[in-house]
């Protein structure tokens, strides 16, 4: 069992309902940690944190994703995020929070925004690598060509998340 994600104390875990399933959130003291699909590729698997629907970043949590699931474009800014990842990774994912509301980048753009054009695959192994599904909006990147490719919680919710957020795919 997890207790830590690299090294920092999980204080708290709890599922977020949603129309692709159920999300599990989990939050250290400092923010919001990780929201996975139990069928994430990258799913930390089974935690040994406390459940606490009541946790304060797994209720803003909740808030945001009812606003998101309503049609709103709700504002990141309104959660505390503490992913824990790399260097390069949190380039990568603060990239992927300039991705407007339905629009779509390339793999070559995040690896750009995040400081090294010529490292798309490793831009895209970040981007799998991404903790906070949604919040973070991993699914928005698609490939060169328009077609959408990876995502750790499965090509279907990618494409179910492009619909919702209105993106016309081809």
């Amino acid at each position: 069992m997890t207790s830590t994600i690299n090294g920092v104390a999980l204080v708290a875990q709890a599922d977020i309902d949603t129309p692709l399933g159920p999300l599990r959130a989990l939050a250290t003291a400092r923010g919001l940690a990780g929201l996975w699909f139990d069928d994430c590729k990258h799913h930390p698997g089974r935690l040994d944190a406390p459940l606490d629907p009541d946790n304060v970043h797994i209720v803003a949590a909740r808030r945001w994703f009812a606003a998101y699931w309503a049609g709103a474009d709700p504002d990141v800014h309104a959660l505390t995020l503490d992913p824990q990842g790399t260097p390069f990774q949190h380039a990568v994912w603060q990239a992927l929070l300039k991705i407007p509301l339905g629009g779509t980048s390339t793999y070559g753009e995040i690896a750009a925004q995040a400081g090294n054009p010529a490292a798309s695959r490793a831009a895209g192994a970040a981007i799998g690598r991404n903790p906070l599904t949604i919040v973070v909006p991993c699914h928005r990147v698609i490939g060169r060509d328009g077609s959408l490719t990876g995502y750790a919680a499965g090509l279907p919710r990618k494409e179910a998340l492009l619909r919702h957020e209105g993106v016309l795919l081809a």
